[in-house]
């Protein structure tokens, strides 16, 4: 097995200047089509680099101290700002701040959790950090897209529901087609790339393992079990999402109450 050095995958300051300058294709594309995303396009290369930077050296510190409180912190950092990013995609639904931060806390516990008790994962930093970033981004797309689907569905079919809860359906009742959508709305990009995986695309983990030097087998073996545990954070974390959040449309009369910030139905 050839292992790579880690000379060889040094790249140099002009590599990566040049490698910007690609950034300068989609700022055209953006300008030329009037999609007004420029300034958001900068703002966020702007920020990956700056925290990607701070990032790989806080990295490179907690792997080298390899102290589990450290390594503890790091992880419920991530997983705090997954909730907090997936709280700005709800749109006005009550709680999701908490509601998001448990959700994807117990999906990426649940599946990192199996994954190191049954050996397959060691408590290390060099593992738990970069998966657990992993199980949580996942979760954090996911539960982003259910709340969108709540706050679309709930305005678009509201007469419907309201015609099932004077039927003397309960709130779960008359909202089950809609959460159940929305649980797949949130899962259905994780199947979809799962299905294309390998024949489309190229995943970034076992890319990197076989980049290193690592036998392509165990690179796959460990792609798939990284598979299996995304399938499993994004189905936890889409279903905790929606039952938690889905009540804050009602009031605690049951009445159906659309948050203040929802999307509008547009009249034609």
């Amino acid at each position: 097995m050839n292992v790579v050095n880690s000379s060889s995958l040094q790249i140099s300051n002009t590599s990566l200047i040049l490698a910007a300058g690609l950034v300068l294709i989609a700022l055209y594309i953006g300008y030329r089509e009037k999609l007004g995303i420029d300034r958001d396009m900068i703002i966020g290369v702007l920020r990956a680099i700056v925290q990607l930077y701070i990032v790989g050296y806080l990295l490179k510190y907690v792997i080298k101290v390899d102290n589990i409180f450290l390594t503890v912190v790091l992880m419920l950092i991530i997983i705090f700002n997954a909730g907090y990013n997936a709280m700005k995609r709800s749109q006005g639904i009550p709680n999701t701040l908490w509601i998001s931060i448990g959700a994807i806390f117990i999906s990426t516990g649940v599946t990192v959790g199996a994954m190191v008790l049954t050996h397959a994962l060691k408590f290390i930093p060099a593992q738990m950090i970069p998966i657990t970033g992993m199980m949580a981004s996942q979760s954090m797309v996911a539960i982003g897209l259910c709340y969108r689907n709540l706050n679309t569905n709930f305005h678009d079919e509201r007469q419907q529901v309201l015609e099932k809860l004077s039927l003397g359906g309960n709130i779960k009742q008359s909202s089950m087609h809609i959460l159940r959508e929305s649980i797949k709305t949130g899962m259905q990009p994780t199947v979809d790339s799962t299905k294309t995986m390998g024949i489309v695309t190229l995943p970034g983990m076992m890319s990197g393992l076989i980049f290193a030097g690592i036998d392509p087998v165990y690179a796959i073996e460990y792609q798939i079990m990284i598979t299996f545990m995304l399938l499993a954070a994004t189905s936890l974390g889409s279903v905790m999402a929606v039952y938690w959040s889905y009540k804050g449309f009602y009031n605690r009369e049951d009445q159906l109450v659309l948050p203040t910030s929802a999307p509008k139905k547009k009249h034609h």
